[in-house]
């Protein structure tokens, strides 16, 4: 952890709108090209470029090179967390269209939050979790999983205990931009998010980071955890 973080340096790198669009569109935990980016930011390639060069400086992006492409994703876990933090007390855009206002009720009812599932169905899923004494409630930034929690969610496909390895968070506590309601985060919100994918219970809508439920996730997160997700709708 930095002795003196430079707030200023980091807050100037995500204000610039253009920057930001850029920032926003990898959290679903993308690695995109700059062209996509670009687009995003609805900004020229060479001004895209130059954006991106200094998010790379300045700690928040990754490049990574294949052949004679380049694709961006965010540096770490913690910059997703940081940016979905902004967004909570950000003031909402004004939606000037039909197909902008589909888009938002899609981000709010469902999307990837860098790694793990956010939005309704993220928030939905989490208080479920603790209903049943999967999940528990601890000091500080991270949820507790009981006994109960680990059996089930073994059982479910997911690990369940934190790597001795790892530094990053386990069951982190992030706060929902839209819902303003906590939902299951770090390494342990990454695995089951990665397990809903892998069943096919929920699938990615392309052009963004919004996620659907399918209908077999919808009967499977009735019958493993109780959710129902017309009550949601």
């Amino acid at each position: 952890m930095n002795a003196n973080p430079n707030l200023a340096e980091v807050a100037a790198l995500i204000g610039d709108p253009s920057r930001a669009a850029m920032l926003v569109s990898l959290l679903g935990g993308k690695t995109l090209p700059a062209g996509d980016l670009a687009r995003a930011a609805r900004i020229s390639p060479q001004t895209a470029s130059a954006h991106l060069a200094k998010m790379i400086n300045g700690g928040l992006l990754i490049q990574e090179v294949y052949g004679r492409h380049k694709y961006f994703r965010l540096a770490s876990s913690e910059v997703g967390h940081a940016l979905e933090a902004l967004q909570v007390i950000s003031p909402a855009k004004q939606i000037r269209s039909l197909r902008e206002s589909d888009q938002a009720h899609a981000l709010q009812f469902a999307r990837t939050c860098y790694d793990h599932l956010a939005g309704k169905i993220g928030v939905a899923l989490t208080d479920r979790l603790l209903e049943l004494k999967l999940l528990e409630h601890a000091a500080g930034k991270e949820f507790t999983v009981s006994a109960a929690g680990i059996a089930k969610l073994h059982s479910f496909g997911v690990e369940a205990e934190k790597s001795p390895k790892s530094r990053r968070c386990f069951a982190r506590q992030c706060l929902d931009w839209s819902e303003r309601r906590y939902h299951l985060a770090g390494s342990l919100g990454a695995a089951l998010t990665r397990r809903l994918f892998e069943l096919n219970w929920v699938e990615s809508i392309p052009g963004g980071r919004a996620v659907r439920v399918t209908a077999s996730g919808a009967k499977g997160l009735y019958d493993e955890f109780g959710l129902q997700i017309n009550s949601l709708e």
